[in-house]
């Protein structure tokens, strides 16, 4: 860790300690990680990586914590968040965008610059790597189909390659990273296809509307729970085993809409793990089917 520290003093890279994972997750919920770091450019990204695979520290790259849970004991290693890797820009018929970027941000100015195929991630919380990286979808529309190519640092062998969309193995809620944790995404460029502005716009505001009305989107949570079983919906399947409102600690079943596991105040992150465990084996010993989860749990 001291070696670590050094290298990256003697790079000029700022390091945090200490820092409070509650503060970078919209769960809200989190221990200390014992040190963080928020790459500003790819370059500098690209050396961080660098330096962290040779340093043999335990790390993990995140973007805004938007669909991850964190530990209560927090993270004995390096987080490396990539918030602030939120370059963007249109070049004629493509939309380039680094890691960071805000997924949603992204798409509501493509949107409104009349491009069709981004309406679907307006109201996504998420960065561009975490929508990449999920095949993020909603409303009809995922990532997948407005996709080129992506940036790629391999830590594995220290270089950066480009993975084209087909490449990117992109599936409902999944795609090549999960099976290979040393490709990191830099960057990815989007195809933009012209459209009707007025009619795209509309559309964005009635999906916008839809969120309000049925989310609990004034809650700290992680988005929806669980991934959606084939032939099935989450939610519907929560709601028709009677689990509104279930409870343990702060977490609970949103009663606005059973998908969504809320921090309803001072939920812990063994509170949301043990409701999650409740609602699998009800749902199955009900229903016969196996939920997943959504988020990703990251921690000792």
């Amino acid at each position: 860790m001291k070696a670590f520290l050094a290298q990256c003093k003697g790079a000029r890279i700022p390091v945090k300690a200490d820092l409070p994972l509650c503060d970078y997750s919209t769960f809200r919920i989190g221990g200390k990680t014992d040190l963080a770091l928020f790459p500003t450019t790819v370059e500098q990204f690209s050396l961080q990586l660098a330096m962290l695979s040779q340093s043999g520290l335990k790390y993990k790259v995140v973007g805004n914590g938007s669909n991850v849970l964190f530990s209560d004991a927090g993270y004995r290693g390096v987080m490396v968040f990539t918030t602030e890797l939120k370059q963007y820009r249109f070049d004629k018929d493509t939309l380039y965008a680094q890691s960071g970027a805000g997924l949603g941000r992204v798409c509501t100015e493509a949107s409104k610059q009349g491009y069709e195929g981004f309406a679907f991630g307006c109201g996504i919380p998420g960065t561009v790597g975490g929508g990449v990286y999920m095949n993020a979808g909603a409303y009809g529309g995922q990532i997948s189909d407005v996709l080129i190519s992506s940036e790629v640092y391999d830590t594995a062998h220290n270089r950066v390659f480009t993975l084209t969309a087909d490449e990117h193995e992109l599936a409902y809620r999944h795609s090549i990273f999960a099976e290979h944790p040393e490709y990191i995404i830099l960057s990815s460029t989007f195809a933009l296809r012209r459209g009707n502005a007025e009619e795209i716009m509309q559309k964005v505001k009635e999906q916008a509307a839809s969120r309000r009305e049925k989310q609990p989107l004034s809650y700290p949570s992680a988005g929806s729970t669980f991934k959606r079983p084939a032939g099935h919906f989450a939610g519907k399947l929560i709601e028709d085993a009677g689990l509104k409102g279930l409870r343990v600690g702060g977490a609970v079943v949103s009663e606005k809409h059973a998908g969504f596991v809320i921090n309803e105040g001072g939920a812990t992150a063994a509170d949301v793990l043990a409701l999650v465990e409740q609602i699998k084996e009800r749902v199955h010993a009900q229903f016969g089917v196996r939920l997943e989860c959504e988020f990703e749990y990251i921690g000792e």
